[in-house]
């Protein structure tokens, strides 16, 4: 008998994690986890829905699975979504629970704290942090009354998370982000995780080690518009250039950044992030490519081939010009 299960579907990025976290802390369940590393999104498609289903997915574009959302909803599947990408249309159906919102100032961890009114919110403020929304993670904690070292212990493990997600396969993550939720998941608060869980002590060494790595990096066009690096074909630089691409924004406000990560098998991972000051772009310039997508923040293509290289650097230019 297959019936009633439950199947969480989600990020495997600091959003995700900590949005699925949150939800089964307030509701625990014994349920069905998929995920994969961050750039896996088209998760909805590995699950072969069946009649008293109920799916819950966090932290992947509707776009980018609505065949399978319709498919699982014609198998007799109910689902709850939760997300902060661009949705394309959504499904009007009595067994569809949308939760989207598309502001470049929220993440799926904050929609999930909306949901559950503020029950575990220190994780929702960990999870913004780790999507690089700073100003909004500092917004939400208010109520938990932090001082400034505590808010940078949560930045960090969101940061440590996020940078967890990042890789081509499982096999350049750290952990499997599924391995890494069920890690989490004892943990009621994240300062219990930062204190006791050998976990956070890997990621945080595994990503000091890479950023050392990566501070040698040097801009291959820098423009006063914004920069393009590229970085070799490495487990390391596959691992960090979504968080390089986070602390190359932090540190120039003004400015558009990419970093193409090169991969062993020819072609580009690219990472886009609009300027802090103005975040809007990064998933216009994206979804002009087959494999690309994101938010106006940011936004990513999986797989650049080589001979797009040019037209990727003049697209990015043209979109981040100079304020005259």
């Amino acid at each position: 008998m297959h019936m009633n299960r439950i199947i969480d579907v989600f990020n495997g990025d600091a959003d995700g994690l900590c949005a699925l976290h949150q939800l089964r802390l307030a509701a625990p369940a014994d349920s069905i986890l998929v995920t994969g590393p961050k750039r896996d999104i088209s998760l909805l498609k590995r699950v072969e829905a069946q009649s008293g289903d109920s799916i819950t997915v966090l932290d992947v574009a509707l776009s980018k699975n609505r065949a399978a959302v319709d498919a699982a909803l014609q198998a007799g599947a109910r689902i709850r979504y939760f997300d902060h990408h661009q949705p394309g249309e959504i499904p009007v159906h009595p067994g569809f629970e949308a939760h989207i919102d598309t502001s470049p100032e929220t993440c799926t961890s904050l929609l999930v704290n909306d949901y559950l009114g503020g029950a575990h919110l220190a994780w929702a403020v960990t999870a913004a942090f780790g999507d690089n929304l700073a100003a909004s993670a500092h917004k939400a904690a208010a109520p938990l009354g932090l001082n400034e070292a505590q808010l940078l212990q949560l930045q960090e493990l969101g940061e440590c998370l996020n940078y967890n997600g990042y890789g081509e396969t499982l096999a350049d993550l750290h952990y499997a982000p599924d391995e890494l939720y069920r890690i989490m998941h004892p943990c009621r608060d994240p300062f219990e995780m930062i204190a006791h869980e050998p976990a956070f002590r890997v990621l945080k060494e595994g990503f000091a080690e890479d950023m050392a790595r990566a501070d040698g990096a040097r801009p291959e066009v820098d423009r006063p518009s914004g920069r393009i690096y590229v970085l070799p074909a490495e487990k390391w630089a596959r691992r960090i250039s979504g968080v390089l691409g986070n602390r190359l924004a932090e540190a120039s406000h003004g400015l558009a950044h990419a970093v193409l990560t090169r991969k062993p098998e020819g072609g580009f991972v690219v990472s886009v992030r609009a300027p802090l000051a103005n975040k809007a772009g990064a998933d216009e310039i994206c979804s002009q490519f087959e494999t690309g997508g994101g938010r106006k923040g940011a936004a990513g293509i999986n797989h650049l081939p080589e001979a797009e290289f040019d037209r990727f650097v003049s697209l990015f230019y043209t979109v981040y010009k100079e304020q005259a």
